[in-house]
């Protein structure tokens, strides 16, 4: 059997570095650079998902950014197959692909090599789920799944499941894994993590996060869809509507519930024991590179 080619994961929650990281890391080893977030598929989703700037790329190439517009569904199940066929070209053109991002589901989609099913999804009842809360989404859910893991609050997420369930998908069982993989973990101490995220979400407003939100919806993309979306989009276009009455008291529910969902990423991750944890107090980049040289050096069997 053919030796699986090589593939570097950064995985990390909200506002953890993991971004420049990756950039760092590609330019040292010649790689470049797979997105894995749910968010920054989308087109003019620019500061409220955190998507790399021009100048923060340092030059090293992107993909899987800017790939749909506000208002499309897109899913796992989408994302898999793109990020397939871009990590294959960059190993066609002889460089190493880095799958950076916090999408966990993304993330392991990729690493894991989900086996998913060829059944054709039911677009007529897409569109009924499309007219339900997502409340009573999760309820339907409930309904079938009474153990069901899914956060109750990522519209997108229960609604695949449901789409899974109804088209007969039994989930994700089957592992075809399509590459070797090296994880590499960004991580904080729980209060130093809050702080960031505090700072971050004065610097993402400073920069025009209202702007940005309040553009999307003159354009017309649909206020449900920003509430789909979660977090950045979802209380600050809350606020722009008069659902939040004031700046302050958007900010500190947002604030709070970006850091419930930077555990709900940790919980994820701390679930695959083949991270590395990087000590983000020391030294992450040496300690990576010399994570990433040994993996580069190792032959399958070495205990990679």
């Amino acid at each position: 059997m053919a030796e699986l080619a090589r593939m570097i994961a950064v995985v990390g929650t909200n506002a953890s570095g993991k971004s420049g990281l990756g950039v760092e890391l590609a330019l040292r080893y010649g790689g470049e650079i797979l997105s894995a977030d749910s968010r920054q598929v989308y087109r003019g989703l620019d500061l409220g998902s955190g998507k790399i700037t021009p100048q923060e790329t340092r030059g090293v190439p992107h993909h899987l950014l800017d790939i749909c517009d506000p208002g499309d569904f897109f899913s796992m199940a989408d994302f898999q197959p793109l990020a397939y066929t871009a990590a294959d070209d960059v190993l066609r053109r002889g460089k190493l692909p880095f799958l950076v991002g916090g999408t966990g589901l993304y993330v392991d989609a990729v690493t894991e090599g989900y086996a998913l099913s060829d059944v054709k999804p039911d677009l007529a009842y897409r569109d009924e789920l499309e007219t339900r809360t997502t409340a009573e989404l999760y309820q339907m859910l409930q309904a079938q799944l009474p153990d069901t893991d899914v956060d109750p609050m990522n519209r997108n997420r229960v609604m695949r499941v449901l789409e899974k369930l109804h088209d007969g998908d039994t989930g994700h069982s089957e592992h075809r894994p399509h590459y070797r993989v090296l994880k590499l973990g960004v991580s904080w101490p729980r209060e130093v993590l809050c702080q960031r995220i505090d700072e971050r979400l004065t610097r993402r407003m400073d920069a025009g996060l209202e702007a940005e939100v309040r553009g999307l919806l003159d354009v017309g993309v649909s206020p449900e869809f920003l509430r789909k979306l979660g977090l950045e989009y979802r209380y600050v276009s809350a606020w722009l509507l008069g659902e939040i009455p004031t700046r302050e008291e958007m900010l500190i529910a947002l604030a709070r519930e970006i850091k419930r969902f930077a555990k709900r990423q940790m919980t994820w991750f701390k679930r695959d024991k083949g991270i590395l944890w990087l000590a983000m107090a020391g030294d992450p980049v040496a300690q990576a590179c010399a994570a990433i040289d040994v993996f580069l050096a190792s032959t399958p069997g070495d205990g990679d």
